[in-house]
């Protein structure tokens, strides 16, 4: 059993034996998670640096923030623990020189939800993870499949280094879309994945549905598609029941429902927006809750057998939840894993077609 796991020891049992001084790449929310990890493993943590063009004299958290410069000065090595997202290239080869020079950790912390990703988790979940991995349909599926998973554990960005598709590879070689699609996009935001679903059909489909709740993101998206016809935009949460629900509006990416938020939104389901029409394409980004989006689109999914595009890395558990839902619904489906370039283990997706 998980034979493809070569990763036994987590980045955080490595940190907690660490006796050079460690130091912290980055601030934000994500800082605040590690952070957080970090004080419940009585890991300690010298300071924090930024890149020189962010270092204003500020502090976080009680640190003063740095430049890297200032920290070489001062010792000869030292620990690096990244603590922000970077998904383009300059940057990303600026964090593979620092991992050249010094000892660099990417400690996986989940977008939604809590509990930490280690060799330990994925033994409780031996056999729904093996499962997927047997159920994945080409070799490279299992090799992103297997070099997430053993990153997730490590924190080690060497097992990012040959897995990243471009999305040009995806369209052509998996969804491969004709131009009389029914695109069902849940997490439309201001309409850049219709942008990218136009550019490859050449501007050509049937239908497209577009849900998103944040009103900022929906003036945004209704503005980019005004002028295209046969377009539905729907300012609601993709949900697996028709119903209202709380929702923190962000006005970006990071918009999401939130049992603190006070305000309320609509939250519709892909079949009741759909009413047994068919849809043939299926892309869902919905920021940790793909589960409930899922199970909202269950008889369209069974009934019409739409290619998918899921996102599985918001929780722990969606690698391999997510997969195998939808192959509970409907089994004829083959499965594809694709990472994009991205900087921790984000933008992997699930690709369903027949």
């Amino acid at each position: 059993m998980l034979s493809f796991i070569e990763e036994k020891v987590s980045c955080w049992e490595k940190l907690s034996q660490e006796k050079r001084p460690i130091f912290m790449y980055g601030m934000g929310n994500g800082a605040l998670k590690i952070m957080s990890v970090m004080s419940r493993k009585k890991i300690h943590l010298e300071g924090i640096f930024a890149s020189d063009d962010f270092v204003r004299g500020h502090s976080f958290e009680g640190y003063r923030v740095q430049k890297l410069s200032e920290i070489e000065e001062k010792y000869d090595d030292f620990v690096i623990v990244l603590a922000f997202a970077v998904n383009y290239r300059e940057m990303i080869d600026r964090v593979y020189e620092l991992a050249e020079k010094y000892t660099l950790y990417v400690p996986d912390v989940p977008v939604v939800g809590g509990g930490l990703f280690t060799y330990e988790y994925c033994e409780e979940n031996a056999d729904k993870i093996e499962e997927v991995y047997n159920s994945l349909s080409d070799d490279l599926s299992r090799r992103v499949y297997s070099d997430i998973i053993n990153f997730r554990i490590s924190g080690d960005i060497r097992h990012l280094t040959d897995i990243t598709t471009p999305r040009e590879e995806i369209y052509k070689n998996i969804i491969k879309p004709s131009n009389a699609e029914t695109y069902v996009d849940l997490g439309a935001y201001n309409g850049d994945t219709i942008r990218e679903f136009l550019e490859f059909t050449k501007g050509r489909f049937k239908k497209i549905y577009a849900f998103e709740p944040d009103r900022k993101n929906f003036k945004k998206l209704n503005k980019y598609t005004e002028n295209i016809k046969n377009i539905e935009t729907i300012n609601a949460v993709a949900w697996a029941i028709d119903t209202e629900l709380p929702f923190s509006s962000k006005s970006g990416r990071q918009s999401a429902l939130s049992p603190l938020a006070d305000t309320m939104v609509q939250a519709l389901s892909v079949d009741s927006v759909l009413d047994k029409k068919p849809a043939t394409i299926i892309k869902m980004d919905v920021e940790g809750f793909e589960r409930e989006a899922i199970w909202g689109a269950s008889y369209t999914i069974s009934h019409y057998t739409p290619k998918m595009m899921v996102a599985i890395y918001h929780r722990n558990e969606d690698i391999f939840e997510l997969p195998l839902l939808i192959k509970s619904i409907n089994p004829s489906y083959k499965f594809y894993i694709r990472h994009q370039m991205y900087i921790p283990a984000w933008e992997t997706n699930l690709y369903v077609t027949t």
